[in-house]
């Protein structure tokens, strides 16, 4: 595989790859509620129980690709999603989804780590690597229903087709990352890997931290809400139960997204956190509106503007953070930076789960909706006041996107 080019498409593949095999289930969740009997907050916590495998990945192993090398480190993340793949294949419990999603979350996580940072080996344009590693990231999410949800729809056995595809889809990405270069060169042994990591934000710029943290968290939080309930959301709400149009519309927000990370690549990173914030509150907005009204196209417009808020401002409020990171803290600053993400994903999710047992669907889903507006809206005040400009820019350290 001599072709830099080619290399690059492979290692974005296989960013791609594993991020679809994070939204493989969004069509299938209301099958499987049907199926195993629980309810919608079991729902919720099927999903969120993710973030948790994103958290220990996080924690306990870091940064381990700088130090063992991207193939070595690559290699088990797809082991991992593997047997993630199996457990669902042959799921016939609760219990078997809660494994299979808590160890997906750990797979994504180093996959998404190491595949990240050898874009930015590979690529001389850290903002090109940038671009592509978060394009990778949304494309591979707005695979994953498009894909299952035609499948589980017109395909026989819906809970058992998308993940033999996906395993077949796995094993041909391993056998590209074998030919793919190593670009760490001074590779560790497994006995010398160091898996420390310390997770704070300098006082000095706990301030400016804010905007972009909470913007994090919003928009992760819209993310997960679309990932975990839409295809609920129109079986129920808007009469449309059909499998395939709950993925191609989660799809849709999330190839919004990848579009809007291109439109806006040369915008620079604090107007494009504050744009997206802007272009928030619509989205939110739209989302109650066709929930009331029972209109897919409301909702597909709303879907549309949702993808490119979340898009724009996961990589706005990256570029902000890394502006505002000392580089010898830059780690930690990101890693709570992530970690507001991984907590945007899944919190709130739950809580629409816990207040529609005590409500209503619909009375949760507009506090979701009230509440992700007011943190948009805290957000850009305080970037607005305490953001800085890009005077001093640097590019994001290569591995730190991650989304789902």
């Amino acid at each position: 595989m001599k072709s830099c080019r080619l290399v690059v498409f492979v290692v974005a593949v296989d960013l791609a790859v594993m991020f679809m095999g994070s939204t493989l289930l969004t069509p299938l969740y209301i099958i499987y509620r049907q199926e195993f009997g629980f309810s919608q907050l079991v729902l919720t916590l099927i999903y969120s129980v993710y973030a948790l495998g994103n958290i220990a990945a996080l924690f306990l192993i870091g940064r381990i690709s700088d130090q063992i090398g991207r193939k070595r480190a690559s290699f088990p993340a797809l082991a991992l999603a593997a047997i993630c793949t199996l457990i669902f294949l042959f799921a016939r419990s609760t219990t078997s989804l809660f494994v299979g999603r808590a160890l997906s979350g750990l797979a994504v996580a180093v996959a998404s780590g190491t595949a990240t940072a050898w874009l930015a080996d590979l690529m001389d344009d850290k903002t090109w690597a940038s671009a592509a590693a978060t394009a990778a990231n949304f494309a591979g999410i707005a695979l994953g229903p498009l894909i299952a949800g035609p499948l589980a729809e017109y395909a026989p056995a819906p809970l058992r087709t998308s993940f033999v595809v996906y395993f077949v889809v796995l094993l041909v990405t391993a056998v590209l990352v074998a030919r793919a270069p190593e670009t760490v060169r001074d590779a560790r042994a497994w006995r010398e890997v160091s898996l420390r990591l310390r997770v704070g934000v300098p006082r000095e710029i706990r301030a400016q931290f804010v905007s972009p943290a909470v913007t994090m968290f919003a928009m992760l939080s819209l993310v997960g809400f679309y990932a975990a309930l839409m295809p609920s959301i129109l079986a129920q709400e808007l009469h449309r139960p059909n499998r395939a149009l709950g993925g191609a519309v989660v799809g849709e927000m999330f190839l919004a997204g990848v579009a809007a990370i291109f439109a806006t690549r040369r915008v620079e990173s604090r107007r494009a956190m504050l744009g997206a914030l802007v272009a928030l509150l619509p989205a939110v907005v739209l989302l109650v509106v066709a929930e009331r009204a029972h209109s897919l196209t409301v909702l597909i417009v709303g879907s549309a503007l949702a993808g490119l808020a979340a898009a724009v401002g996961f990589r706005g409020g990256l570029q902000v953070v890394n502006r505002l990171a000392p580089p010898e803290r830059r780690a930690e600053v990101f890693s709570c930076y992530l970690l507001c993400g991984f907590l945007g994903n899944s919190l709130p999710v739950v809580g629409v789960g816990l207040l529609t047992q005590m409500t209503s669907a619909p009375a949760a889903n507009f506090t979701f909706a009230v509440a992700v507006a007011v943190l948009g809206t805290i957000a850009f005040a305080m970037g607005l006041k305490f953001s800085p400009d890009s005077s001093t820019h640097r590019e994001p350290p290569p591995n730190a996107h991650h989304v789902t």
